[in-house]
């Protein structure tokens, strides 16, 4: 019989192999199964900072059973239009289900997207359709690749088994903040596409959804950039920047509803900093320091979000004329700054219209007016975080250098964002260096637009995950309203697709 133990207590310079002893001691036995369940730092001490774990372990060797799935006889055409998290996910568990999936990606192959990336890094050409947001893994193939979630979802556990499955880090199914990191991410993608590929899934690259065919409420037909198609289960799993699909879908009598969402910055500090203020003079010997932090110091609600230790901050456009900020990390997290979204909740009452893509249009102005007040291509305007307060224009930078690739502008965010979001964020700033020391330091670095932290719209679905009053039609993950970051959205596609099976066995059994 295994046992599992919890609060098992190792100090930062104790190995792992230590933990093999105490459970040893606590079995009074050798210790022939062990698994560790949860990893997490205590750090509420800075003089006694520690490990905890629960682990499972036993006397008998033991080997978990395999997962089974009830297939699907006969199953149905499904397309699935998207690769990232939710798109990936939905086709893994369709294939558990006996079907063979077809994944619309209206971007290229992560390899060949990445180099796109490094393409518009360097030469300042953008891809519209092969960039940060769209692609093989989604927008998150380009982030910290986090993996933890606000969601108590019972998928979650197996979101992380899986990205450890197909190469992530084993620490990714234990670690209580876990993260994979761009550079992992990008191989775990890869990894999944091959999968998918071996079992019958079938993945058309640089194609597009452009259209959907509806009669007498059921779905009949889609039309994509290279033609027409039959099909009978159609996933939306499109993303929160496919703003063109929206307007499509609008257009064809999909039941939308106006998203609220936050917009921002990114606000960058020297991560040795953040470190100190952690962890205390002992930080170096341990993994770089994050943060979260929320403020309610005015009636809109600020937070930080999406925070990078050991980062950069990168240009993640998908449109020409627009500045659209995000932030990355690799799995070392070595970088010399630390970056995180500093977000003002924005309301409907803001967007200036009941249209339900007017939240786009918000976001959208938002990041034109970034795009020409820093004097265009695709510089960002940035402002140190004392002269925000201070209410004056910066002129030099201090010891935080913006790491911002394609350059910047000293430029007021008052120019660019509404009053109410920049009020918001001054009273934030105070509040939150009081949890975090530093945080409000002067020479900190702001830099925008951080305007696509989740989708700006909602597409209806009933209980059965067909999209209002339209069979045949999923919405689902981070674009369609269901999800905020790759956990969460990954799950929503398993949640899908379960309901895709579930609806195929009903109608063989009838």
């Amino acid at each position: 019989m295994n046992r599992i133990l919890t609060g098992l207590i190792l100090r930062p310079h104790q190995k792992e192999t230590q933990l093999l002893k105490i459970c040893e001691r606590k079995l009074h036995a050798p210790v022939h199964y062990f698994r560790i369940l949860k990893k997490s730092l205590d750090a509420r001490d800075k003089s006694d900072i520690k490990w905890v774990y629960s682990v499972e372990c036993g006397t008998q060797p033991y080997t978990p059973p395999p997962r089974t799935f009830e297939r699907v006889a006969h199953p149905p055409k499904v397309v699935i239009a998207g690769a990232g998290p939710a798109g990936l996910f939905c086709a893994l568990r369709l294939i558990d289900y006996g079907f063979a999936p077809v994944i619309l990606e209206r971007g290229r192959r992560v390899e060949e997207r990445a180099a796109d990336v490094e393409k518009f890094l360097s030469t300042r050409t953008l891809d519209p359709e092969s960039n940060v947001q769209f692609g093989e893994g989604g927008a998150g193939a380009f982030s910290d690749g986090k993996l933890n979630t606000q969601t108590n979802d019972r998928r979650n556990r197996d979101v992380l088994d899986t990205f450890v499955r197909f190469g992530a880090p084993e620490e990714v199914g234990y670690l209580g903040k876990p993260h994979v990191g761009s550079d992992k991410l990008r191989q775990v993608v890869a990894n999944i596409r091959a999968h998918i590929e071996a079992n019958g899934g079938e993945f058309r690259f640089s194609e597009q959804l452009t259209d959907v065919r509806i009669k007498d409420g059921r779905l009949a037909q889609i039309v994509t950039t290279k033609g027409e198609t039959a099909c009978e289960k159609l996933v939306l799993a499109i993303g929160h920047s496919a703003r063109d699909t929206f307007e499509m879908l609008l257009s064809r009598g999909l039941v939308m509803q106006q998203k609220e969402f936050a917009v921002g910055v990114r606000i960058e500090h020297l991560q040795a900093a953040v470190g100190r203020a952690q962890y205390g003079a002992g930080y170096a010997a341990l993994p770089a320091a994050d943060y979260k932090l929320v403020s309610h110091a005015s009636e809109r609600g600020v937070f930080t979000f999406c925070m990078c230790p050991g980062g950069v901050v990168i240009p993640a456009a998908s449109e020409e004329g627009g500045v659209v900020t995000n932030g990355m990390s690799n799995y070392a997290r070595d970088e010399r700054n630390a970056n995180s979204a500093l977000v003002v909740q924005v309301w409907r009452s803001d967007f200036g219209s009941d249209h339900p893509l007017a939240g786009v249009a918000f976001q959208r102005k938002l990041e034109r007016a970034a795009f020409r007040a820093a004097g265009g291509d695709f510089r960002a305007p940035v402002q140190l975080v004392g002269d925000f307060l201070a209410g004056k224009e910066s002129y030099y930078f201090g010891a935080v250098k913006p790491s911002y690739a394609l350059g910047t502008s000293f430029v007021p965010m008052q120019a660019i964002f509404p009053r109410a979001v920049t009020d918001a964020m001054k009273a934030a700033l105070p509040e939150m260096d009081a949890k975090l020391a530093g945080f409000a330091a002067y020479e900190s670095v702001l830099t925008g637009v951080e305007s696509r932290t989740s989708s700006p719209v909602r597409i209806v679905r009933d209980e059965t995950m067909h999209a209002q009053g339209i069979a045949g039609i999923y919405p689902c993950g981070e674009g369609c309203g269901y999800a905020g970051g790759i956990t969460s959205a990954a799950a929503d596609g398993i949640r899908v697709a379960e309901a895709i099976a579930a609806a195929a066995r009903a109608a063989e059994a009838r």
